[in-house]
């Protein structure tokens, strides 16, 4: 029998002037809804390199990681099949914001005035503003 490994994937929580940068799905599943920055991680790659590289390749910002918000396994939390998102929080360092790849659109919200959001980044953002809060981004 062939052993299964859940699938690991990055998402970033990145702040601009105390708004959240969320990007407009360009693909299935969840298509056309509101999601973090993120994607997977590529075989070599840690989640640090990964989690900068989607953020540039989704929103064509540079970002340095601030912190670990953490690490979310629920195995339904990706319709695709078991997912597992390293989460991070993250600054602008450079660029210019501008939706790219696997993003329709990208733009900033007020934190307390999200859309509604793709796979669990609901839960997601609640554990990530806190954490936010302490490191001077919001």
């Amino acid at each position: 029998m062939k052993r299964q490994s859940p699938l690991l994937t990055v998402d970033v929580a990145i702040f601009v002037e105390g708004r959240l940068v969320l990007i407009q799905r360009r693909n299935p599943p969840f298509e056309g809804m509101w999601a973090l920055p993120g994607g997977f991680v590529d075989v070599g790659e840690t989640v640090e390199a990964a989690a900068v590289r989607e953020a540039r390749e989704e929103t064509s910002l540079t970002v340095e990681l601030v912190a670990l918000v953490g690490v979310f396994s629920d195995p339904d939390r990706d319709p695709r099949g078991h997912t597992v998102s390293v989460v991070f929080l993250a600054k602008p360092i450079g660029g210019t914001l501008r939706a790219a790849d696997d993003a329709r659109a990208v733009q900033i919200f007020q934190p307390d005035s999200l859309p509604p959001l793709a796979f669990d980044h609901d839960l997601i953002v609640q554990k990530t503003l806190p954490i936010a809060k302490n490191y001077g981004l919001i």
